[in-house]
């Protein structure tokens, strides 16, 4: 398969990439500058120039595929509302290219996309929560109106022993305050996923996937945040402390919706489905006791 690839040098993308390549698909890489389209010939992949606002660049690389994978997104969590509602349309651009087909598309979205109080959220709970990610999920159910094959990736916090996902946000969090901290009791939980394992289940899924679709990239279901927080205070070498509910806001501004919340995830579905198995990778905390993030 030809695949398009947005997203094709970033953490998960390239990982991504990668994998597609190795299994001896070709693939055509989204490239926004020219280090990135040099890393994406390097790496044996072809280009196709522009980014995720650049919506006629999105549906032409989009049509001239067997198939995509849309990984790119706007980590500025700063204009986090405005940069979800350009995934939103990112989204309906590379669908339109796709209707009438049988071409997969895959979109990329969270596990906290939906919230399920009290138990783990499966694959089979519909997008629920308050945060504006949601859209991704959203805009992947207008383009499925629309006639096309479109299925939605759910990761959690990806990692490797360089980058953890909103962990790394943390860690810059605890050196700039001197502090490593956690919620109330620390107890509430972040699933996640190896990026490796996680680049493997887009391939497993543009491959094997069905319609409407909804996969959980998760490999680990829950890892407590006070176990987060003591193994960044071990790499920075810094005290570990709880702050309150009511201080939450104060020490970690925007990341205090996500510090508090507790959204384990399970993949039980996702790995009887496609098959998937996340044993190969190291661990969250495995990553983080590495040292190389610190």
């Amino acid at each position: 398969m030809r695949i398009f690839v947005t997203g094709a040098t970033g953490f998960i993308g390239s990982a991504v990439v990668q994998e597609l390549l190795a299994a001896g698909h070709q693939v055509l890489g989204l490239a926004r500058s020219e280090a990135a389209a040099a890393a994406l010939i390097a790496a044996g992949a072809q280009i196709q120039r522009g980014d995720v606002t650049d919506l006629e660049s999105l549906r032409n690389g989009s049509s001239k595929s067997d198939g995509v994978i849309h990984t790119a997104f706007i980590h500025d969590f700063s204009r986090f509302q405005e940069v979800c509602e350009i995934d939103r349309a990112a989204i309906q651009a590379l669908g339109s290219a796709l209707v009438g087909s049988d071409r997969p598309l895959i979109v990329t979205s969270g596990t906290a996309a939906a919230h399920t109080p009290g138990r783990l959220t499966t694959e089979d709970d519909a997008p629920n929560s308050p945060i504006p990610r949601v859209a991704s999920e959203e805009a992947a159910a207008a383009v499925q109106a629309q006639g096309v094959r479109v299925s939605v990736m759910r990761l959690p916090q990806v990692h490797d022993p360089l980058k953890q996902g909103l962990v790394t946000y943390l860690i810059a969090l605890a050196r700039e305050k001197g502090v490593s901290a956690y919620v109330g009791d620390g107890r509430n939980r972040w699933p996640a996923v190896h990026r490796l394992d996680a680049a493997h289940l887009y391939r497993l899924a543009i491959e094997k996937g069905a319609t409407a679709a909804r996969y959980n990239a998760v490999a680990e279901e829950g890892v407590p945040l006070r176990e987060i927080a003591e193994a960044i205070g071990r790499g920075l070498h810094v005290p570990i402390v709880a702050k309150s509910p009511e201080q939450a806001a104060a020490h970690f501004g925007w990341l205090a919706m996500f510090a508090a919340a507790d959204v384990p995830a399970s993949s039980a579905l996702t790995q009887q489905r496609l098959g998937w198995h996340p044993t190969a990778q190291p661990g969250l905390i495995a990553d983080l006791d590495s040292g190389a993030a610190f």
